[in-house]
């Protein structure tokens, strides 16, 4: 099986350097034409700067593609629609969009300023949002689209120091849930990526023999597949030094109580059973947990 996108039109987010720049370089080897989306700030994200993203645009260029630098703040809603606006008057439509942008301010939940929470949820989570929202109707219109969400194991896991970050990230996990089942119908096909690369934004915890091994180019071609005709949806797919490995959300078969019995007593002494993890499922749908719930209490109150 080759993957192609030949035709396809795909924004990528954050993709002047990292694993943005090789996301970019990857969808467009495939055919892609590819807004390279890049607001050109530190990792903290303050400044900015053209230059990141159109040196992007130039390697894809060079190589035979199509692309264009954009420098929209994902953050500010009318910048976002401003760039699907000028993209959909330059090429007519949006296929695909990888929400890649990021920053970094981390400090331990006791130390951090709510600026600095606000700020990262801002960008990831928000940032997301906003283009996920300019690009959406567009995709119900073709009737076609592939969107990525960038989250993290430290959402998924957990990382000290990265309350803002991980709340992002886990953020996205919701929101891909949700908009999964929005997008059915209209075959957009909504995913997570979760992934470890030696980039800027690892540069200080990875030391230079773990930035070579962890080489973004080794987690991009996870991108493509994810972003493919026949990629799958509602997918955690984690990413890094050429390990691919899915990530789920499950729950387990837990304990029904009668009513009579509900006591915090009774549930710390049924902890055992109701955390075991003999037996768990994953759901598609929220819906699944409450009607679960309810035909269990009907079928004890019917044999009562």
């Amino acid at each position: 099986m080759n993957i192609r996108l030949d035709g396809q039109v795909a924004i990528v987010t954050g993709a002047g350097q990292g694993l943005g720049r090789t996301h970019a370089l990857a969808l467009a080897e495939r055919g892609a034409k590819i807004v390279v989306n890049d607001l050109g700030g530190a990792r903290d994200g303050t400044g900015n700067s053209n230059a990141a993203a159109q040196s992007v645009v130039e390697e894809i260029q060079a190589a035979g593609g199509e692309a264009m630098a954009n420098g929209a703040n994902v953050a500010d809603p009318e910048q976002v629609r401003a760039m699907v606006a000028s993209v959909m008057d330059c090429w007519g439509r949006v296929d695909i969009l990888v929400n890649n942008a990021g920053i970094l301010r981390d400090k331990s939940f006791l130390k951090m300023p709510l600026e600095d929470f606000r700020a990262v949820l801002d960008v990831h989570l928000i940032g997301t949002v906003n283009c996920t929202h300019a690009v959406w109707p567009i995709m119900r219109e073709q009737a076609y689209g592939r969107i990525l969400f960038t989250s993290s194991s430290s959402g998924i896991f957990g990382n000290f120091g990265q309350s803002n970050y991980g709340a992002a990230k886990t953020g996205m996990i919701g929101l891909m849930n949700v908009l999964h089942l929005e997008g059915k119908k209209y075959d957009i096909r909504v995913n997570c990526l979760s992934p470890t690369a030696g980039t800027r934004m690892t540069e200080d915890i990875f030391p230079e023999q773990a930035m070579q091994l962890f080489a973004p180019e080794l987690v991009s071609p996870g991108v493509v597949f994810l972003c493919g005709p026949d990629a799958p949806s509602r997918k955690i797919l984690a990413a890094g030094a050429g390990n691919f490995a899915v990530c789920r959300i499950e729950m387990t078969e837990g304990v029904h109580f009668d009513p009579s019995d509900v006591t915090a007593e009774a549930i710390a002494q049924a902890w055992s059973r109701i955390d075991s993890r003999d037996n768990q499922v994953e759901y598609e749908d929220g819906s699944k947990q409450s009607m679960l719930f309810a035909e269990r209490a009907a079928s004890a109150m019917a044999k009562g």
